[in-house]
């Protein structure tokens, strides 16, 4: 029997009872979200600097402070390094460069469109957080609308709130009578941008221009004119509605009757769009987010007796749902999404994976492709970015935004686990959608990007071995890039990257160059002490000195299976790695990563416990947000629950050399039922 699964997912509808900056709800679409707190708006902005913001965000939604256009990284001085083939720069010092390095890095940014709160008429302010009382909130997963009750100064109130799912829309229906008494209204406001994490400015009024013009009947217009950037919201109201402006940057919706209905689209320059009415948008809603559930993967641990089963369940449901409104969009998502800014809003390639891979292995391969013709859009740059450092092919840069460009950073332009991406997101649209579209496309990625991963290697006459580094920074970044020679995990991925590029340039029917199976041939193998691996070559400390950070080591043994790892040897690291780092000062996505370590390892039960091990940057939210714990800056954190989803994807769906299809999972307490999920590598 199929699985029934409205009731496993309704079962986790994340419940709100009081006014909590740890569970903030959000809806959207991959490229639009909305964070809205217990009213159903956006209501009470919360003090604590360590709090989610409240913000409606889109994948356009970026600003340039003035003077930052153009970005001029040919002023930048190149920090140079010693490689094995000579001197190459990076924009990795900002010694002497401070102003400029900087302003490269925080512009473009992210930032909040509006804010759309409720609104108390007669103080004519947003109420505070005393004059709420019985608070009710659910979203409705299966629907993706929040529904929020509460009683505002004793008058109780109802708000429903939704994101069209093809557009960038956000609609509410708020219900008291307070509306027709006229002591409550709805306010629309707007911040100039910030690049600090919560995207807003409320202190710069004159920065920016809100220009409200009514464009036809129950219909609004206000132009938006924010230095070199402009966008329109459009705003259709039910008919006793009314919206007038009663500041530079602040609108007020009342109505005369109980009820009030507000939509919003957001247009960026050049789109055109239609606002719907909050009954077309509400089923838009529902019947997109039927199909999202009903389609594609799913798993039940229905029979389970471990009490930590419905505590991944509900991890597995909220992190779908999240990372389907925040990091399904068209271009590669920031690491807290839509939802607040984390590096300014920009996004972090080598995090691309970790956000997206999931989705072909869960069977939603689209929401994948969706932001993997951007790759194409900047391949001209990443050609360029090679060609700067004497490489041939294509580079993709670590910490970017919509053009492609990468930030300088000390430790960012050093890294190069996101160079074969591309090859494994090709890999991953072959093996679970091979009529993908994007396929069609993708040979000059794979090409270009294998071309590189070649060039960027040495030849050790020493050793008679290809080798990566140095300079060159690991997963693991507390490592001297001077000092890095063969990283584990960099290693082995270029060897399964560069085998499975051969291997899809001949399903193209093209012809390998014969420098990447040389460099295949004899890349360097994995540095091992006899007994464990070590983070690089030149690191015998590896667990000691540097028994912190990411414990990338042991991922060589995760997502793919290079054919380079030898299993005892791997299980001496794994145990070794529990024994002597510092586990609190792992990040989120290091736990589910451990566990695909121990699962290949055939260690079931490890596996379990390192994906749900009780540590603070292991904690998922009411919200199901991974929250990286003290972490200010960090509320929430997507590639922990993309990780999450790729951990289940191999302990439930396997892999290709495991040997049987039955789950990795514990023999004691637990049992899953399983549908569609594709196998790992």
């Amino acid at each position: 029997m199929p699985i029934d699964r409205k009731p496993i997912i309704t079962r986790h509808d994340p419940i709100v009872k009081t006014w909590d900056p740890a569970s903030f709800l959000s809806v959207g679409n991959g490229d639009f979200a909305a964070t809205v707190d217990c009213t159903g708006l956006q209501t009470i902005r919360p003090a604590d600097e360590a709090a989610t913001p409240l913000a409606t965000m889109a994948s356009w939604g970026m600003h340039d402070y003035p003077g930052a256009v153009p970005r001029r990284y040919d002023l930048l001085q190149r920090k140079t390094y010693q490689s094995a083939r000579g001197v190459v720069g990076y924009m990795s010092d900002p010694t002497g460069q401070e102003e400029l390095f900087e302003r490269l890095r925080i512009n473009p940014h992210r930032f909040n469109l509006a804010r759309i709160a409720l609104y108390e008429r007669e103080s004519a302010s947003t109420p505070s957080v005393d004059s709420l009382s019985a608070i009710a909130q659910r979203l409705d997963l299966y629907t993706g609308m929040i529904e929020s009750t509460y009683r505002h100064r004793g008058v109780p109130v109802t708000v429903h709130t939704v994101a069209h799912p093809l557009q960038d829309q956000l609609s509410v229906h708020l219900r008291s009578s307070a509306l027709k008494a006229s002591t409550l209204a709805i306010s629309l406001s707007f911040p100039y941008p910030s690049h600090h994490k919560s995207g807003s400015n409320w202190d710069a009024p004159a920065a920016h221009r809100s220009l409200l013009t009514e464009s036809g009947e129950r219909t609004y217009a206000i132009a938006r004119t924010i230095d070199d950037m402009r966008y329109t919201v459009v705003i259709q109201l039910d008919a006793k509605a009314h919206l007038e402006q009663r500041g530079d940057h602040e609108f007020v919706i009342t109505t005369t009757e109980e009820s009030l209905e507000a939509n919003l689209l957001f247009v960026r320059p050049g789109r055109e769009g239609e606002v719907t009415d909050f009954a077309r948008c509400q089923e838009a809603s529902r019947v997109h987010w039927e199909d999202f559930w009903q389609q594609g993967a799913f798993v039940d641990f229905a029979g389970s007796t471990d009490k930590r089963a419905d505590e991944l369940e509900r991890r597995i449901i909220l992190s779908r749902y999240l990372l389907a409104i925040q990091s399904g969009g068209s271009l590669p998502p920031a690491e807290t999404g839509l939802t607040c800014n984390s590096w300014y809003g920009k996004f972090h390639l080598e995090m691309h994976l970790l956000h997206g891979a999931h989705f072909p292995l869960w069977g939603q391969s689209e929401r994948l492709e969706r932001s993997l013709s951007w790759y194409l859009e900047i391949l001209p740059s990443a050609r360029k970015r090679a060609r700067e450092q004497g490489y041939r092919g294509a580079r993709w840069p670590k910490m970017s935004e919509p053009e492609g460009s990468d930030a300088p950073s000390s430790i960012g332009c050093l890294l190069c686990w996101q160079q074969p991406h591309p090859i494994l997101y090709g890999a991953l649209l072959k093996r679970c959608k091979p009529d993908s579209p994007i396929l069609a496309s993708w040979q000059t990625i794979v090409e270009e990007t294998a071309t590189f991963m070649v060039d960027y290697l040495d030849w050790n006459e020493e050793m008679g071995a290809w080798t990566l580094g140095p300079p060159v920074i690991p997963v693991q970044e507390n490592h001297d890039p001077n000092d890095v020679l063969n990283p584990t995990f960099e290693l082995s991925y270029w060897r399964w990257a560069l085998a499975m590029a051969i291997e899809m340039m001949g399903g193209y029917g093209s012809a390998v160059d014969p420098a990447w199976e040389a460099a295949l041939a004899k890349l360097a193998p994995l540095p091992t002490d006899g007994e464990v691996y070590l983070a690089h070559q030149h690191c015998p400390d590896t667990y000691t000195a540097y028994a912190a950070d990411h414990p990338s080591l042991l991922f060589a043994s995760t997502i793919f299976d290079a054919g380079d790892v030898d299993l005892s040897t791997m299980r001496n690291s794994l145990n070794r790695v529990i024994e002597c780092w510092d586990l609190n000062e792992l990040w989120g996505w290091d736990f589910p990563l451990m566990a695909m370590c121990a699962a290949r390892l055939g260690e079931a039960d490890l596996a379990m416990d390192l994906l749900l091990m009780d540590s603070p940057k292991n904690t998922y939210t009411p919200n199901g947000h991974n929250a990286q714990l003290p972490k200010a800056d960090l509320p929430l954190y997507l590639p922990g629950n993309g990780a999450l989803l790729l951990a289940v994807a191999l302990l439930l769906g396997g892999w290709d050399g495991k040997g049987d299809d039955t789950p990795t999972l514990p023999t004691k307490g637990w049992q899953a039922k399983v549908e569609g999920l594709h196998r790992l590598w």
